[in-house]
């Protein structure tokens, strides 16, 4: 049982050096290559891109896809937005309504002291 664990756990290791090394790979052709491509505002900015490494790493599929379809021309960023605008308005209204709910309950259900026996005078030891 053990030895299964051990082997899962380095293969666990594993994995996740093959995606670092391969996140790095990617981090490295990106923030050479593609970033002035992608944003032409990052251009000449290279401290910017080593603080960028780290995330590069870890989510490099995202940055790959974003980056193909940039580079495509077929980004719409009203319709890759609007289902997340259109909920912005009821979800500030739940959040209202959460918060209201939150304070009277622990208004309503908070502890009363008043009826907790009060404080005894210990004495000292002997």
């Amino acid at each position: 049982m053990r030895e299964d664990a051990l082997e899962t756990a380095a293969l666990i290791a594993d994995l996740a050096a093959g995606w670092a090394w391969i996140g790095l790979a990617v981090a490295l052709v990106f923030l050479v290559w593609g970033v002035d491509r992608v944003e032409p505002n990052t251009r000449g900015a290279y401290i910017f891109r080593a603080l960028l490494i780290p995330g590069v790493v870890l989510v490099w599929p995202l940055v790959l896809r974003r980056w193909w379809v940039l580079e495509r021309g077929a980004d719409n960023w009203a319709a890759r937005h609007r289902a997340v605008r259109r909920w912005h308005g009821p979800l500030w209204w739940v959040l209202g309504a959460v918060i209201a709910v939150t304070l009277v309950a622990a208004l309503t259900l908070r502890d009363d002291r008043a009826s907790a026996p009060g404080p005894e005078r210990l004495e000292a030891p002997q």
